[in-house]
């Protein structure tokens, strides 16, 4: 509870930088795996069916869009990340300057243009009152028919039924989540029934690596408030 504990002069801190890579790793991943259709191909090789033109049609990456949803750490490292592929990168965020997309080779757009003119939208918005549903039904019919959804953020700022939808309408291409609104996802929902969708585990954040620098991060930060140094990442706006 943030609020109470400002009100008793508790800091509340997080540890926000300590998967920055892995996620940024899995939602290029899940890029890959979705508009490759790498699992639908190694299903059909495990059946035995032998095509060296499988699952038609499959885009190339070279010279495609990849609009972020966001610009934090994460996003930053997507775009580096999707640059590397050939891809050109657009991005909305109302909080970051625009010397930041600058310095990163990223074009600024407001939210219409990014769902008008990516060709894969990846999501790194925090979850709030106002991001809440940002991918709903409307953002879905602005988005392209041959467009992609990878959500390695929170699953509320996509609402589940219109994202079902859509797909089963074709309103866009496919999407792959790492996030839900509901966790675990039930046996029996539409999504893990279709083609055009990914779902992983909400695991984005994990290696063994990032493991080990969340547990060290955290101990850190109660190193310093325990030695009277400054903290690093409070959340609620208690510094002393």
């Amino acid at each position: 509870d943030l609020e109470a504990a400002k009100k008793k002069g508790i800091p509340v801190a997080n540890v926000p930088d300590y998967a920055i890579d892995e996620v940024a790793d899995h939602a290029l991943s899940l890029m890959l795996s979705i508009v490759r259709k790498i699992p639908q191909i190694a299903q059909q090789v495990r059946a035995g069916k032998w095509d060296i033109a499988p699952c038609r049609p499959i885009i190339g990456l070279t010279g495609r869009t990849i609009g972020v949803a966001g610009f934090g750490n994460i996003a930053k490292a997507v775009v580096r990340r999707a640059q590397g592929f050939g891809m050109k990168a657009i991005g909305y965020d109302p909080f970051v300057p625009d010397s930041v997309f600058e310095a990163y080779g990223a074009e600024r757009v407001g939210w219409d243009e990014l769902l008008e003119r990516s060709d894969v939208i990846s999501v790194h918005m925090p979850l709030t009152p106002q991001t809440k549903h940002s991918f709903n039904k409307d953002a879905f019919r602005k988005m392209k028919p041959t467009s992609y959804l990878i959500n390695t953020s929170r699953g509320g700022t996509v609402d589940t039924d219109a994202l079902v939808d859509a797909l089963k309408a074709g309103e866009i291409a496919g999407a792959a989540l790492d996030v839900l609104e509901v966790e675990p996802i039930a046996k029996d929902h539409p999504l893990l029934a279709m083609d055009n969708c990914i779902v992983t585990s909400h695991c984005a954040w994990y290696s063994e690596s990032s493991m080990l620098r969340l547990q060290e991060f955290a101990a850190l930060e109660v190193k310093r408030r325990l030695t009277g140094e400054k903290l690093r990442h409070v959340v609620n706006g208690v510094e002393a």
